[in-house]
């Protein structure tokens, strides 16, 4: 393989503590070193990459993503899901279980490590089912899926809601070290609710879901993982209460982490007016209170990760009226520009994005991905943080176009993607600008 050398870059790898201009070389598709700026002296044959001032981080590790394949590939394939993850800086992805069928076989697992191996651009880390089917009523066969390669257990947006069973679920992943990934919503609190409870959904005429669902079941399942020892994470939490709840619980020592999606921290249920199907989630978008306690969460460590929350669907299953729409937006494309939203406001410093983007979800989940250090697989992520451009649904890489930021502009764009030394992605001279 060709050795390569970035050159004029900053390099940020949160999980070394560095953030520096310098150099750095790839070398059979693995990171050989760095150097400070300045330094002189090229290897031989090496290919040269400028940056010309621009980042250079660890490729992005995005915990939570629907590819639609197996079952689904109308709405995204694996293939579809590796362009759009490279033209988002996007290297390993973990998929959830909720296809069809449902990943609660080990075939299914190494299925997918395989076909991610087989894209070149990204690799796959499927979820195993927490119940068969992620039907919520018996036990997926978790110590067969752990030793096949799943990364964790969840049933996806579906919420394990007997606590008899979620018990069990903690009890046994953690004979296996294992971490069971909820769905932070009590069901029956939620029915048949497609936006938060309040104001807004009275006037627009919709079935509220209450703020408190997210926070009684985050309240219900710490207290079960205080009693079984388990390893416990909540996906894509949304209310300042919840987030509070893992705070505490965390304060206590319990085995406690948590998500969020960049809908939580940069959308507000507004966004839903004029029945806008693309800004319909589960859970749905919340106060402005609530956003802001998100951002206040992920400023001081509450929150783990940010995750994408890809949840690709088809035209069809958004152009219905708002009750009826199929709930989730796709995110892998914007995952890092809207999260770089929250470091030009000041909510975050730029290590700290990169470090929720990177090392800090592949420590969840167990992935020797998210790290610049020598010897590791170079999977390179280079951006330019104050570059501008437009996201336009219909023209985003990847199959699905159910993006809730169409026509906003956001400051930090792609320009490479590398996965274990090759390049899988390169920004056009003028693709994607701000118009």
């Amino acid at each position: 393989m060709n050795t390569i050398l970035f050159e004029n870059v900053r390099i940020i790898d949160p999980a070394n503590g560095v953030d520096q201009p310098g150099r750095l070389l790839v070398r059979d598709g693995r990171i050989a070193g760095t150097d400070a700026a300045g330094a002189e002296g090229r290897p031989e044959g090496a290919q040269v990459v400028d940056g010309n001032g621009a980042v250079l981080s660890p490729g992005l590790v995005d915990m939570r993503v629907e590819i639609g394949e197996p079952g689904f590939e109308y709405r995204e394939t694996i293939s579809s899901a590796a362009r759009a993850a490279s033209a988002g800086g996007i290297t390993t992805i973990a998929v959830l279980p909720t296809c069809k069928p449902a990943i609660d076989n080990p075939a299914l697992v190494r299925m997918l490590r395989t076909r991610g191996e087989e894209s070149g651009a990204i690799t796959i880390l499927p979820y195993g089912a927490l119940t068969k089917g992620c039907e919520g009523r018996e036990l997926a066969e978790i110590g067969m899926l752990h030793e096949a390669g799943a990364v964790a257990f969840t049933d996806g947006n579906r919420a394990v809601d007997p606590a008899r069973l979620m018990r069990l679920a903690l009890s046994y992943a953690s004979g296996f070290g294992a971490m069971v990934v909820q769905h932070p919503e009590e069901p029956s609190l939620a029915g048949s609710g497609c936006a938060t409870a309040g104001a807004l959904a009275t006037r627009l005429g919709l079935a509220g879901i209450p703020a408190a669902a997210e926070s009684i079941m985050i309240a219900r399942d710490i207290r079960l993982a205080e009693l079984t020892g388990g390893r416990l994470h909540f996906g894509h939490v949304s209310t300042g209460e919840g987030i509070e709840l893992i705070r505490q619980a965390r304060a206590r020592g319990l085995a406690v982490t948590c998500d969020t999606a960049p809908p939580y921290f940069d959308l507000n249920e507004n966004a839903i007016g004029d029945f806008r199907t693309f800004a319909k989630f589960s859970p749905p978008l919340r106060s402005e209170e609530d956003r802001l306690a998100v951002c206040a969460a992920l400023a001081d460590g509450t929150i783990d990760a940010i995750a994408s929350d890809h949840l690709p669907r088809d035209a069809d299953d958004k152009r219905l009226p708002f009750a009826q729409a199929a709930t989730g937006g796709t995110g892998m494309v914007t995952l890092l520009g809207v999260t770089l939203a929250r470091v030009h406001d000041g909510t975050l410093t730029l290590p700290q994005a990169i470090a929720l983007l990177t090392h800090r979800p592949a420590s969840l989940l167990g992935s020797a991905a998210g790290t610049l250090s020598v010897g590791a697989e170079a999977d390179l992520c280079l951006f330019a943080p104050e570059q501008s451009w437009l996201v336009r649904a219909g023209q985003l890489p990847g199959r699905a176009q159910n993006t809730p930021f169409d026509r906003r502009p956001l400051e930090g764009r792609v320009l490479g993607t590398w996965k274990a030394g090759r390049r899988v992605y390169e920004a056009g001279p003028t693709a994607g600008a701000a118009a």
